[in-house]
């Protein structure tokens, strides 16, 4: 997206006061445009289809789709997508499923307003964002998978990560964005954009986020 550009965003929640709400704040924003609304994920499939958003904001209990099966399936779909979920729940079951499934932020409906704006133009640009209690919540269960024996096995690449590959994966870590990996690596953003794909790959990971997980579990004691 080039810095000119309006943010596309879809707005996927099954109860129209809040998803109202949402729409009336993000319109005020210069740099935003709502292009569709869904009332359930089977629409916010359908609207992602259709209308290519930069950013999906959804919520994981709708009817007929839940958020994450509507992640996978959006993401499939429109792999350039950036999906945001936004909910009231945050047990950790729906945390992990939500990453794995492809999401780059899980935020909680009662962060501020300035968190949830801050959240769409850093997913924009290929950044991830957690609310603190849910990244909490992640690296208490990073220690506890790198405690259980063997189940850390897993998780290692099939092939070794190159220099280069494990320098792109560091900044990835620290919520770089490509733009910003490619300048402060003197690389072209479509190169990074490469290497990104090769450690995804190499990591069986769906996600930077997911992928930031999983060099994080490598490296914690």
């Amino acid at each position: 997206m080039r810095p000119d550009e309006r943010i596309r965003i879809l707005i996927a929640e099954d109860q129209p006061m809040i998803r109202r709400a949402f729409a009336s704040m993000l319109a005020l924003e210069a740099d935003f445009e709502i292009v569709a609304q869904a009332a359930d994920g089977v629409e916010a499939v359908q609207a992602a289809r259709r209308y290519l958003p930069d950013v999906v904001l959804l919520d994981i209990q709708m009817p007929r789709l839940n958020g994450i099966a509507a992640t996978r399936q959006i993401l499939c779909d429109c792999p350039e997508a950036q999906v945001i979920i936004l909910t009231t729940y945050d047990t950790d079951d729906l945390i992990f499923d939500s990453i794995c499934a492809g999401a780059q932020a899980y935020l909680l409906k009662d962060a501020d307003e300035n968190e949830i704006l801050d959240t769409i133009r850093a997913v924009s640009r290929g950044q991830s964002r957690l609310a603190p209690n849910v990244a909490r919540k992640l690296l208490d269960e990073f220690r506890r998978v790198r405690r259980a024996p063997n189940l850390a096995d897993g998780i290692a690449p099939e092939e070794p990560l190159t220099d280069r590959e494990n320098a792109i994966l560091q900044l990835i870590v620290a919520g770089k964005g490509n733009r910003e990996i490619a300048t402060q690596l003197r690389l072209a953003e479509g190169t990074v954009k490469n290497y990104v794909s090769r450690i995804l790959e190499k990591l069986n990971a769906r996600s930077r986020t997911e992928l930031a997980v999983k060099a994080l579990n490598r490296r914690i004691d």
